[in-house]
């Protein structure tokens, strides 16, 4: 009987056998499968069929970025790798204008309005979308030396990009114009004005005037007097020279012409207004997420930057496109010896949020159409308010125009509300915003009058919703006034 057993068992027991073999094989299998689809995912291919490289290092710092994005603050915040850390060693969650607690949530009552900075941060839900593709991760040893390729202090392939993506939007003609890279292009601003000021070894040459039409940009002003050259002085506005200008020359002296256009505060399309002047044309704000584009400019001197292109504000990156040899070169002199070149790790990660930008155009995931929907629904919004109900403050008039680069008639979407007090005792419309808990920046600023104000449509969703909130409440506030008093 038991060696019956045992014959009967032994099938049984050679298929048990199989099963594990052919089980062991196949999880092998799947193993080493996910294994070299790690690597090939990883790393990529090489072109010739292989893999480039395996992640290592590059791991824990993805990991790392990775766990600090994932937490979302209620919505209302973000948490930054080099935050304030807590007992934990965690950074904090840093909440957005009204918004407090260890995750963002809870919401200041009666909260002031702060329409104050010009900080991009509507862009901020784009890139939280293109999370992998904005991504940049470099070695500790990425461009230690001063230099980069061919002993330059510019990387020659952002250069590159920067020039296909004005070519692919159509705002700005970039041949035969040299390219400088600089600290922001509120760096710019003064290697400009040095770069066209008498040379310094030429004491018979009175200094030149630099001059703004105004509401104009306020760092004209203020970096032209913070440095105080000998060479250039702050001149005031065009007005002030325009029938001056008339002549060839007044007292010898040369004009240095900021034109901002569109223009910061009112959005305008600004040209040059003194004859003969030396301009400088700041077109921070001419993209289409901001201004129609009916054709490329095209002038001797124009100034861009990265904060109002993709809302990078913090990596301070600009340039300017200039046509004379000699003032590139002089310009190109001032940043190498103010600060050897802009940042090659600002370079690096501008190289490749230009490269998702153009990989875009045109597409589902266009940050051009993306911004201009933003930035379109908010001017409604705030002009639903203001335009149909307030008779005491009105906005500047702005019409729909053509787009080059959206081929259709586009509704405005301004970066900022140029605000006018129209009653009579609010002479001050910045102190009276301010009575009903909005902060704006005052129109004396931009060398206008005090009755006008400047409001930022730029932040987060939670500061415009805020905004809107505070003008809703101003607007309100006019149905229960008496007649001639003012309760802001």
């Amino acid at each position: 009987m038991e060696e019956a057993a045992g014959g009967q068992q032994a099938p049984g027991r050679r298929l048990a056998g199989r099963v594990l073999l052919y089980s062991s094989l196949i999880l092998n299998a799947v193993l080493l499968a996910r294994h070299h689809f790690f690597l090939l995912g990883a790393g990529g291919d090489d072109g010739n069929g292989g893999s480039s490289c395996r992640l290592s290092w590059a791991l824990q710092a993805a990991r790392e970025a990775e766990s600090v994005a994932a937490v979302d603050c209620s919505g209302h915040g973000r948490v930054f790798l080099d935050g304030v850390a807590g007992e934990d060693g965690r950074p904090w969650c840093e909440c957005n204008t009204c918004f407090s607690g260890p995750d963002c949530s809870l919401r200041t009552p009666n909260c002031t309005a702060d329409a104050d900075s010009g900080d991009p941060l509507f862009l901020e839900p784009y890139w939280r979308r293109h999370a992998a593709a904005g991504a940049v991760v470099f070695s500790g040893w990425h461009r230690m030396s001063y230099f980069t390729t061919d002993a330059f202090f510019q990387s020659v392939e952002l250069e590159n990009q920067i020039r296909q993506l004005h070519r692919a939007v159509g705002n700005a003609v970039v041949d035969g114009k040299h390219l400088v890279f600089g600290t922001g292009s509120f760096q710019l601003i003064n290697a400009l004005v040095y770069a066209l000021s008498p040379d310094a070894g030429d004491a018979t040459s009175p200094p030149a005037r630099v001059v703004a039409t105004a509401p104009y940009y306020p760092a004209y002003k203020l970096q032209t007097a913070m440095f105080d050259g000998w060479e250039y002085e702050w001149g005031g506005t065009t007005l002030d020279w325009a029938n001056a200008s008339r002549n060839s020359s007044v007292d010898g002296g040369d004009f240095i012409e900021f034109v901002t256009s569109p223009n910061n505060p009112d959005t305008q399309i600004r040209k040059a207004v003194l004859g003969g002047s030396m301009a400088v044309f700041d077109h921070a704000y001419y993209w289409p997420h901001f201004a129609p584009i009916p054709s490329p400019a095209d002038e001797d001197i124009m100034l861009f930057t990265m904060t109002k292109l993709s809302g990078h504000a913090g990596s301070r990156f600009g340039w300017a496109f200039i046509r004379d040899d000699k003032v590139a070169k002089r310009t190109y002199e001032y940043v190498q010896s103010n600060i050897m070149g802009a940042s090659r790790d600002t370079q690096l990660r501008m190289l490749g949020i230009i490269k998702v930008m153009l990989a875009n155009l045109h597409g589902e995931d266009d940050i051009f159409a993306f911004g201009h929907d933003v930035m379109r629904s908010r001017w409604r919004r705030l002009n639903a308010v203001v335009s149909r109900w307030s008779r005491r403050i009105s906005l500047q008039k702005i019409p729909p125009q053509y787009c080059t680069y959206f081929k259709r008639i586009r509704e405005p979407s301004p970066a900022y509300a140029w605000v006018k007090c129209e009653r009579e005792e609010d002479e001050d419309c910045h102190e009276a915003l301010l009575k009903g808990n909005i902060i704006s920046r005052e129109g004396g600023r931009y060398g206008a009058s005090s009755r006008y104000t400047r409001m930022s449509l730029l932040k987060t969703d939670d500061d415009f919703d805020v905004l809107l909130e505070r003008i809703a409440d101003l607007v309100n506030a006019e149905k229960y006034e008496a007649p001639g008093s003012s309760s802001i």
